[in-house]
């Protein structure tokens, strides 16, 4: 799986997973086959056992959350454009190994409205098979090793 980090996915490593990456993560998402919501909790799960796995390899172990240009440490963060790839591909890993029963990866969504100063920012989704909501996974609003957050779009859209 390809990583992008250094805003916009300037930087870019590559995860190749391992017999103990996939059986952390087959393990991690066993905790999710009981509903929907247990899914999402064990996705949120997933997303900071990437973090940490990456975070040693690349320097992102330093990141903060909402970082962007303004920050100007872009050796070492995540914008909202890499935690977006990011996040899109594990969900994918997951989904091609079997471990996704209530969602499938649905397509990454956007907000942004100048004119009520909401800033511009996007985000993974997943898509309730069931219901046909989507939920957002979205690792960027938090830093290091914290859980992403986990919200209907309909909600996330008007957040900021």
């Amino acid at each position: 799986m390809t990583v992008c980090y250094g805003f916009v996915c300037r930087r870019r490593a590559i995860l190749d997973f391992t017999p103990g990456d996939r059986n952390a993560l087959t393990a991690i998402m066993a905790a999710g086959r009981a509903s929907a919501a247990a899914e999402r909790a064990a996705v949120q799960k997933a997303v900071i056992w990437f973090d940490r796995r990456m975070g040693p390899v690349i320097g992102t172990s330093r990141r903060v959350a909402k970082a962007d240009f303004r920050h100007r440490d872009d050796g070492y963060n995540y914008d909202c454009w890499d935690t977006t790839r990011n996040t899109t591909s594990l969900l994918l890993v997951l989904q091609q190994w079997g471990l996704l029963k209530f969602h499938g990866v649905g397509d990454p969504h956007y907000r942004g409205n100048a004119l009520v100063l909401q800033t511009p920012h996007n985000t993974a989704v997943l898509l309730e098979r069931a219901t046909r909501v989507e939920w957002v996974v979205d690792m960027w609003t938090r830093g290091y090793a914290q859980p992403p957050d986990v919200m209907t779009v309909q909600k996330w859209v008007k957040e900021d």
